[in-house]
């Protein structure tokens, strides 16, 4: 028998100063049972980075074709496609062509590393495409906010993000490893 994934409720209070929108979201998160409490909470703070009220969050981990968060446009089409982790040049290639702004928020410290040596080169060039870094530091301190039921405060300015629960705040400085060409 699967194991099934563990679901987590999040109320996640956003304060982006950088966008100016006040906006709370309740939202309910999928964790796929291999996925760790980091990339879950990479996901809400990707989520945060970009919330607007049409974001939509993937039920859990996602297959190659799919992002774990998207904006569709009123066609239906993926304006915005959002994914969090080492995806392959393949695939992140593929994102590109099938939406207007792709992010690639990535994590895990020497491993997030060594992916973008891999995959830099080949994707310099792709206009529609961002990747993002959350230093290991980061990751790891907010995997000590994952609960089964959530209350996170995030607020957004200038580029940087405060994330906080009860006990724990977390000062989040994303590293910029490839900007989208205008």
């Amino acid at each position: 028998m699967a194991i099934k994934a563990i679901i987590y409720k999040a109320e996640l209070q956003i304060s982006d100063i950088d966008r100016n929108y006040y906006h709370d979201h309740a939202l309910t998160i999928a964790r796929h049972p291999s996925e760790t409490d980091e990339r879950l909470m990479v996901r809400l703070l990707a989520f945060a980075m970009h919330a607007d009220d049409a974001l939509m969050v993937a039920p859990g981990l996602t297959h190659n074709d799919e992002p774990d968060i998207c904006r569709k446009d009123l066609t239906g089409a993926i304006d915005l496609w959002i994914d969090v982790g080492q995806p392959d040049e393949k695939s992140i290639r593929r994102a590109c062509g099938r939406s207007r702004q792709v992010y690639i928020y990535t994590y895990s410290g020497n491993s997030a590393d060594m992916w973008w040596k891999e995959v830099r080169d080949q994707l310099e060039k792709v206009r529609n495409l961002t990747v993002i870094n959350i230093p290991a530091k980061v990751g790891q301190a907010l995997t000590k906010m994952a609960q089964r039921n959530m209350q996170l405060q995030c607020t957004i300015q200038d580029g940087q993000a405060w994330i906080s629960d009860n006990d724990n705040n977390v000062q989040i400085e994303l590293e910029m490893w490839k900007a989208a060409h205008k």
